[in-house]
């Protein structure tokens, strides 16, 4: 890939592999490309069936996570017609959502700003960390577009309120990181030295659960985000629940628990 990299980072333990995936143009605040729009979805094609526990989605450099569109690009999309305009669109939002589809959990380790497309992807993770010059801003009304872009309306209302969406949305003013936290719109803020270890020691403990529980965790936490029937969310939890005790790894976690011991989870 020319935009992102990828690594895997050596499991401890019980537990699994976890994958590292870094957007990588330091150069230019890690901004995206036309081309990193569709190496998001190539990369999520890719690890979709992957043995990983978890992946940590971050950036290279310290000045930015991501600072939205290249403006060096910008005419590129001015040129499109309505046709070519709208296969961008659809490339740009099945790469995000790719990410965010992932069958295994997504944290984010967000240092300096997430403006733009940068925040849309920010927000396609299940777990945000960010350092204290982590920045958000939903930038799309000042270049003539609309907050209604890469599922930015659609995660913003879900994670803060129709309210504070709106306001966010609407004004694209910089929400910093002690509002970023305390909003809602990330879980924690750690020293920037410290960002990629808290990611990485959150991923091992994820890693050290029931892999067939977490993704199945995970898959119920996002299509309840996308249902509004009580009746519907717990039919869904229920078959969730009915498959899980068929696996080898509920007994083996019962069985430790008895034996006062560490779980040795397979998967299956």
């Amino acid at each position: 890939m020319e935009t992102l990299t990828f690594e895997v980072l050596e499991a401890e333990g019980n537990g699994g592999a976890i994958g590292v995936l870094r957007i990588n143009r330091p150069d230019r605040m890690n901004s995206q490309t036309i081309r990193m729009f569709s190496e998001y979805g190539e990369a999520a094609f890719a690890l979709r069936d992957a043995p990983l526990r978890a992946l940590i989605l971050t950036a290279a450099g310290t000045r930015a996570f991501c600072a939205g569109f290249d403006l060096d690009e910008i005419h590129r999309i001015t040129e499109m017609g309505v046709r070519e305009f709208l296969k961008f669109q659809e490339t740009a939002t099945g790469g995000i959502q790719g990410i965010r589809h992932l069958p295994f959990p997504v944290i984010a380790a967000i240092h300096g700003p997430a403006t733009g497309g940068g925040m849309a992807l920010a927000l396609a993770a299940d777990i945000r960390l960010i350092d204290p010059a982590a920045k958000f801003s939903a930038a799309f009304v000042k270049v003539g577009l609309s907050v209604g872009e890469l599922g930015t309306s659609y995660h913003l209302t879900r994670l803060l309120g129709p309210a504070v969406a709106a306001e966010i949305g609407y004004t694209a003013r910089i929400v910093g990181a002690e509002e970023a936290v305390a909003i809602g719109l990330a879980n924690r803020m750690v020293p920037t030295d410290d960002l990629f270890e808290e990611a990485v020691s959150m991923a091992r403990l994820i890693a050290t659960n029931s892999p067939g529980g977490v993704r199945m965790s995970k898959r119920a936490i996002q299509r309840n985000q996308e249902i509004t029937s009580y009746a519907a969310a717990l039919e869904l939890e229920n078959r969730g629940q009915a498959l899980m005790s068929r696996t080898t790894d509920m007994p083996e976690a019962l069985a430790a628990f008895k034996e006062k011991r560490e779980p040795r989870f397979t998967g299956e």
